[in-house]
C-alpha cells in the first residue's frame, strides 16, 4: 500500500483488504479460465460454445469448475495499470453521462493486464493478454462491499476481437435465431 502511495490506510484494515484482493483475483482467474475453455482450442470450438448463449454453454453455470476439460492456461505475468483507463471503460463512462439510470458512469478503481500462456493444438503455446477492469458497486443492505469484474481478451490480435464478438453476441444469436424454440421442440420430440 505504501508503495502505491496510500499512507492513510489503517493497520487493522490491511488483512481484510488482502482477503478482498485475493477474492477478486480468484474471480478474475476463473473468468480467464472460462475464456480459455471456450477459445483455447480455436475459434471454431469457441463458436460452438458461444452459439447457445451464456446459459447454453456447458460451463456457464459452473464458472471455474471446468479444470479437467481443457489444458489449464498459465499466468506468465501481470501488470497493474490503475491510471490507464481502457477504451471500453471510457465508453461506459460517456454512456453513464448520457444515460445515468442504465450505466453508472463510474470509472473502474483498478485495471490489470494479465499475460497468459495458452497451449495450442500443435503443442506450442501462445501468449494472450487479458484486460481486467475492477468496478465497485453500491454496498449490500448488510453493508458488505460489492465488486464487479470485466475480464476480456485485449484486442491486440484479430482473433481476440472475434472471441469477444462471439461470446458477447452468442446470447443475441441464440435468441434471434429461435434457439429456445428449437430446444423446446427437440425436447418434446425426445
Amino acid at each position: 500500500m505504501l508503495r502505491k502511495g496510500y499512507t492513510d490506510t489503517p493497520q487493522d484494515a490491511v488483512e481484510s483488504m488482502v482477503a478482498v484482493h485475493n477474492f477478486l483475483n480468484e474471480g478474475a482467474w476463473a473468468e480467464v479460465v472460462e475464456w480459455e475453455r471456450r477459445f483455447g482450442q480455436g475459434i471454431a470450438r469457441g463458436w460452438r460454445e458461444c452459439s447457445k448463449g451464456e446459459e447454453g454453454s456447458l460451463a456457464s453455470a459452473n464458472l471455474g469448475s471446468n479444470t479437467e476439460e481443457v489444458t489449464q492456461p498459465r499466468l506468465l505475468r501481470f501488470m497493474g495499470r490503475p491510471n490507464d483507463v481502457t477504451p471500453k471503460a471510457s465508453m461506459l463512462q460517456v454512456l453513464g453521462w448520457l444515460y445515468p439510470e442504465k450505466y453508472g458512469g463510474e470509472l473502474p478503481f483498478d485495471r490489470h493486464d494479465w499475460f497468459v500462456q495458452r497451449p495450442t493444438s500443435d503443442n506450442s503455446t501462445r501468449e494472450i493478454r487479458y484486460v481486467i477492469d475492477y468496478y465497485s458497486g453500491p454496498p449490500e443492505p448488510s453493508g458488505e462491499p460489492v465488486f464487479y469484474l470485466d475480464v476480456r481478451p485485449a484486442i491486440d490480435r484479430p482473433g481476440a476481437a472475434a472471441e469477444r464478438l462471439m461470446r458477447w453476441g452468442g446470447d443475441i444469436w441464440w435468441r434471434a435465431s429461435g434457439g429456445f424454440a428449437r430446444e423446446r421442440a427437440l425436447q418434446q420430440t425426445e
